[in-house]
């Protein structure tokens, strides 16, 4: 679908009012084009219209503000399956006009679930969703709309100041997903049967027990994340963020379930910089016992390059407490620099690189590890999203751990996943999803050596 909407956005203050995209049309040129006389039989008046002058006539009363004139011109045009866009645009145009932003939402995302390329729409859904208070979303929307070079740079300020207003306004924030998730390798266990133990200069086989190897399983997944922003001052507002996940599969020795929490301030430095400094929390559960109880603080800063371009870093320190053995307790330190740019009209590609300290009481189990992950997701047509990335990461550690080697150990680390969404699709504001991961880890030691396929079933729903 190549044809553009037909009606443009533009600007009236901190409102958004409707222009003509093409040409101009007027009464009479509409009243021209009904070359058919009226025909009239016992009271009752018919004339023929072809569609491109019912469409005319139904873009002219929108235009004039004449919704109720308009409606039944609009709802005509289903009869006219090539105006399916413009009908579906103008129904969704009036009713946010009209107020019954339900329905425009709904025929706005039907037109962008068969061409992610509309950005007249998008930005009339972006115009939507903000007046319904769905901030968060419209916000993405308009980041992907203010991309397209075509846009008027008036309309490109204007978007400009929609965001910031929606990053001001923006209060809270909440996501909620659950489902069933399939696993090779749910105790990230390795697949030899043994293992090579040194013993001076010389190695011994040892045969590994069954518990100790990789074991699959299915188990029942949740995950919730959620935010408040509470303003301060004028360009100082309060950061609380929180999250958590839990998989449960049969028994408890391999469910995993674990809980984060940070507040702080959050500093606008400028219209396209702000930074920010939170004091964080974690607890992490593995088999029905405390595995970790972590604090600790993370800052960040995050700019605007573009209306493509979004760059920040984020630098997080954290004592971790172990609670399965004390040699595992110590300090955690990661550095993390992202580069995001939207590469069209409906996609946005990423790039981060890492570092990260594990200074732990044993050196042995302590260990320097840098990365990079590169990724790509957006929306397609038919009304799905989708996404895939992929990483590799080296890390080597201090010192040997003597039972198995006389030399440190190191690993290389590689991950993929790829997630698949059907938007279109909406049961009590859930959608499906479908996401495939997979992680590998080529370490020198055959113990730590394992892969793991993991599939995961879920319903989402974004607030």
């Amino acid at each position: 679908m190549s044809r553009q909407a037909p009606l443009m956005i533009g600007v009236a203050g901190a409102l958004f009012a409707t222009t003509s995209a093409q040409a101009e049309i007027t009464e009479p040129a509409v009243a021209d084009a009904a070359t058919s006389a009226p025909h009239c039989a016992d009271g009752v008046c018919t004339i023929k219209i072809t569609a491109p002058q019912l469409l005319a006539k139904a873009e002219y009363l929108v235009a004039q503000k004449r919704y109720d004139d308009a409606a039944p011109l609009i709802a005509a045009l289903v009869n006219a399956p090539q105006y399916d866009l413009e009908r579906r645009f103008l129904s969704g145009f009036v009713a946010v006009e009209k107020g019954d932003l339900n329905t425009a939402i709904k025929e706005f995302r039907a037109i962008l679930a068969s061409d992610p390329h509309q950005t007249r729409v998008r930005l009339e859904l972006a115009r939507a969703l903000m007046l319904k208070g769905k901030n968060g979303s419209a916000d993405y929307h308009f980041r992907l709309a203010a991309q397209d070079d075509t846009l008027p740079a008036d309309i490109v300020a204007t978007i400009r100041t929609a965001r910031g207003v929606l990053r001001s306004q923006r209060k809270w924030n909440f996501n909620l997903d659950f489902g069933v998730a399939p696993d090779s390798n749910i105790n990230n266990g390795t697949a030899a049967q043994s293992i090579d133990v040194a013993f001076g200069t010389q190695t011994v086989p040892l045969t590994l027990d069954p518990s100790a190897r990789k074991k699959s399983g299915t188990g029942q997944t949740a995950s919730v994340a959620g935010g408040v922003r509470l303003t301060l001052a004028d360009k100082l507002s309060l950061l609380i963020d929180a999250d958590g996940q839990v998989i449960n599969y049969a028994g408890t020795a391999f469910d995993d379930i674990g809980v984060q929490a940070a507040i702080g301030p959050e500093l606008r430095l400028s219209e396209k910089t702000l930074i920010s400094v939170q004091a964080l929390g974690a607890h992490r559960w593995y088999g029905g016992r405390r595995a970790t109880l972590a604090g600790g603080i993370k800052a960040g800063i995050e700019h605007t390059v573009s209306n493509k371009e979004r760059i920040g870093l984020l630098l997080d320190g954290r004592r971790t407490d172990s609670g399965f053995s004390r040699r595992f307790s110590g300090w955690q330190l990661g550095t993390y620099a992202t580069y995001e740019r939207v590469v069209s009209k409906s996609m946005i590609a990423s790039a981060n690189v890492f570092a990260r300290r594990d200074s732990l009481n044993d050196a042995s189990a302590s260990s320097y590890e840098v990365g990079v992950n590169l990724g790509i997701g957006g929306e397609l047509p038919h009304g799905i999203t989708a996404g895939v990335s992929a990483g590799a990461s080296r890390a080597v550690y201090d010192a040997p751990e003597r039972f198995f080697s006389e030399k440190p150990r190191h690993d290389w680390r590689y991950n993929a996943r790829v997630n698949v969404g059907l938007r279109s699709i909406r049961v009590l504001g859930f959608s499906p999803s479908v996401t495939y991961t997979f992680a590998k880890n080529d370490s020198s030691l055959a113990l730590y050596k394992s892969d793991r396929h993991r599939v995961r079933f879920t319903l989402a729903r974004y607030f």
